[in-house]
């Protein structure tokens, strides 16, 4: 992995919760499989959701500064 970046004498803060998250929705199957399989081949493996929604149709992933991902495997609608 490379370089966090940060300002001398500036500690930079946490993620406000572990259900902050940026959310990715992939429709098709193997573009989804694909994409995890990325995030697993740079060295990510996948985090149990805060919230249990996250884990039925997808994976969430977790920086070391403890932000996270969601490959959600579906179609957004709203």
């Amino acid at each position: 992995m490379g370089s966090i970046p940060h300002a001398h004498g500036h500690a930079a803060g946490r993620t406000p919760t572990p259900d902050n998250l940026l959310t990715l929705y992939i429709p098709d199957v193997e573009e989804w499989k694909a994409a995890v399989q990325r995030m697993r081949d740079a060295g990510f493996n996948p985090v149990p959701a805060f919230n249990p929604y996250w884990d039925r149709d997808g994976l969430t992933f977790e920086d070391p500064d403890d932000y996270r991902i969601v490959l959600q495997r579906g179609e957004w609608t709203y």
